[in-house]
């Protein structure tokens, strides 16, 4: 294989890893949006529904269509569930305390399915086979393709929801102002609840694609929900179309110096940009001077 062939192969590989962090990414702005934290257990969601598609597929031999489905759900329960049992009774907490409890929740999300399924990897099979699919002396998964598919459309689905449904619109107001929108009758807690549901949904769906790539464990959310946190703050807090472009070039950065440098920096890669963007520019690089909650959409 040419040099020209290799860094096509780093790019494709960039881009299918820069797709699951921006999926991650996704997830902590919707959250953001509508309540001002961070949602430290975003990258448990995703490790719930790889963990919840192998265990309906392979162990209960549901077909993966109907497995990934109740996965999906099930993860949005969860999700619906933390946020009615751990964030609504608290009357006007901290951001701090709200930060805490995300991560008490992913603690307990890392115990609970450490308990169930214990610390082995777990394998799902590939949508579409394992052919791979060859491009100019490079290869690339069919998976990948889904991946990307997936991801296409979540943009879409989120820009055409909140551009065009009232639920959508009162969730924007949300974010906007608060109160404001309470005062015009919209039921912030109701914003928030769904706000939730939509990051776990999105959370376990991104768990039921990628895990043909990447395997999936207990602990399989931690590292990669790190990642999409830091795209999330390459992008913009708070900018999903900025989350998906900062997600997919830290991953390109993170093949490219895997392949070109040493697989040793991989995983430094994101912590490297987050500890640089929060020094010399905390608002993200796609960010504007003053901050537009979902003005991507």
């Amino acid at each position: 294989m040419n040099f020209a062939s290799q860094l096509l192969q780093y790019t494709l590989s960039g881009i299918t890893i820069g797709s699951i962090y921006a999926m991650v990414a996704i997830g902590f702005n919707i959250i953001y949006n509508s309540t001002g934290i961070i949602n430290f257990a975003q990258g448990d969601f995703l490790m719930l529904g790889g963990m919840l598609v192998v265990y309906f597929h392979k162990t209960l031999h549901f077909p993966l269509l109907i497995a990934g489905f109740i996965a999906v759900l099930i993860v949005g329960g969860i999700g619906i569930g933390f946020e009615r049992l751990a964030i609504h009774p608290l009357k006007n907490p901290s951001v701090i305390t709200l930060i805490i409890i995300t991560i008490a929740a992913s603690i307990l999300f890392k115990g609970g399915a450490m308990f169930i399924w214990g610390k082995d990897s777990f394998y799902l099979a590939s949508f579409s086979g394992d052919e791979p699919i060859r491009l100019m002396g490079a290869t690339i998964l069919p998976q990948t393709l889904w991946i990307l598919a997936f991801l296409f459309l979540i943009v879409i689905a989120l820009m055409c929801f909140f551009r065009f449904t009232i639920i959508g619109k009162a969730m924007k107001a949300c974010a906007y102002n608060r109160k404001a929108a309470s005062i015009v009758g919209i039921n912030v807690n109701n914003m928030v609840l769904i706000s939730f549901a939509l990051s776990a949904l999105i959370g376990g769906l991104a768990g039921v694609i990628v895990t043909p790539i990447t395997l999936v464990d207990y602990d399989r959310g931690s590292l990669l929900g790190l990642k999409g946190f830091g795209a999330a703050i390459f992008g913009g807090l708070g900018n999903i179309g900025g989350a998906v472009a900062a997600g997919i070039i830290i991953g390109l950065l993170e093949s490219y110096s895997a392949g070109l440098l040493s697989s040793g920096y991989k995983d430094a890669v994101a912590l490297i940009i987050l500890l640089m963007v929060l020094f010399f520019r905390p608002g993200g690089i796609f960010a504007k001077k003053e901050v537009q909650i979902l003005k991507s959409f």
